[in-house]
């Protein structure tokens, strides 16, 4: 029986001896390795800046204090997501207004996105209709962004969104976490917002081991970042002095090292992803029960993050986790819904058909094995398993 993993990061000897490199320097902590991997990957967007964090949670935490998010304050977002894009609003004791999302991408639906921010700016029972059942509103409550998220490496629709923001005076926060690389109506996710945060954890198209990058046209939010991450420390303050209340949000140098030459070879990471999912693609074509990923037209470049189907009845998707797993091959439910996370629910009331379209989704979706260094002997022992399993199911 063949043993596949879940995903694999893919390494070269040139990360390792970038790595090397910095543990014989004494800079460990924020230097040259950094400001070298920020420029990189501003460039790589075509923004002027980048600000190196140590996760993408804590990019998207920061972005949410510089778009001027306060307790009680509204912001807009998906609850089809991995859940840190929800937690960083109630970070800040801000309220998330879920909208649900497109049924094709599973990313945020605009038109939605469009009616709460009129309703909600409207206010009384127009209002009400969006907010958690069990939210403490305050009379100076106001919403104050949108925050998409480019699910599975798909960019939102980013124009509707920017339009709806234009419109009520909002910022947006580009949750591109899961979409470095990829390209809406052939501009690059990163560049669609007021700033836009990439994460690097394992499963990533790119690894730093842990890590994020925040990319932005703003220069006064990139000094806020800049020291918002390191402890409330600003340009002008001395050792252990610090301006505002900070964070211990750096990335590191050996980090840093790492994504630097995992950018250089982000192109080539991205072509080899591409192969793996098209090899799916094409093995699971003809499959009855089984929806392969939608990119629909706006996406003119798909940055393969993870390669998640639809599991449709008779078959049952919780089964077939169970039944690949005893051939060897780990899958995943993909997403759990936000508003159905046991916090969520409790803390704000949320139930399952509060957001249908989220809800079906979550019931359906299954990650199976995926990475760039995935072979093709790999995927047809999965798409071999996964047939079997599902022909037993609609018999």
């Amino acid at each position: 029986m063949m043993q596949i993993p879940m995903s694999s990061p893919d390494l070269t000897d040139a990360e390792i001896a970038a790595v090397n490199k910095v543990l014989q320097t004494s800079y460990l902590s924020i230097g040259p390795e950094i400001r070298a991997f920020e420029q990189a990957a501003a460039d790589y967007v075509g923004l002027p800046y980048g600000i190196g964090v140590n996760s993408g949670t804590s990019g998207l935490h920061l972005c949410v204090i510089a778009a001027g998010v306060q307790e009680g304050d509204f912001v807009i977002t998906t609850p089809f997501s991995f859940v840190a894009s929800a937690n960083v609003i109630l970070y800040e004791r801000a309220i998330p207004i879920f909208v649900d999302v497109d049924p094709q991408t599973g990313n945020i639906n605009p038109a939605l996105v469009a009616e709460a921010a009129n309703d909600i700016a409207q206010g009384g029972a127009a209002a009400q209709r969006w907010l958690p059942r069990r939210a403490s509103v305050r009379s100076d409550s106001r919403l104050r962004a949108i925050l998409p998220v480019h699910a599975f490496g798909q960019p939102a629709d980013m124009d509707q969104i920017n339009a709806v923001a234009y419109q009520h005076d909002l910022a947006v926060i580009e949750d591109a976490c899961e979409a470095i690389g990829a390209r809406y109506k052939d501009r690059r996710a990163g560049t669609l917002s007021n700033a836009a945060v990439f994460a690097f954890y394992p499963n990533k198209q790119m690894t730093t081991g842990e890590g994020g990058m925040i990319v932005t046209n703003n220069e006064s939010w990139t000094n806020l970042f800049r020291s918002l991450r390191n402890q409330g420390r600003d340009v002008f303050d001395v050792w252990l002095d610090h301006t505002r209340l900070g964070y211990n949000y750096r990335l590191d140098e050996m980090s840093a090292a790492m994504g630097r030459v995992q950018l250089e070879r982000l192109d080539v990471l991205l072509e080899k992803r591409a192969r793996v999912a098209g090899w799916y693609n094409e093995r699971l074509a003809d499959i009855e029960l089984i929806e392969r990923p939608i990119i629909v037209p706006e996406t003119t470049y798909m940055s393969w993050f993870v390669y998640v189907v639809r599991v449709k009845a008779p078959a049952d998707r919780d089964s077939v986790m169970r039944k690949l797993a005893e051939s060897g091959i780990p899958s995943r439910p993909y997403f759990t819904p936000i508003h159905l996370q046991p916090f969520y629910h409790q803390q704000f009331g949320y139930q399952p058909d509060d957001f249908p379209v989220t809800n079906y989704l979550g019931q359906i979706s299954l990650a199976l094995p995926f990475s760039g260094v995935m072979t093709e002997e790999q995927v047809d022992y999965v798409c071999t398993r996964l047939r079997m399993v599902v022909r037993d199911m609609g018999a």
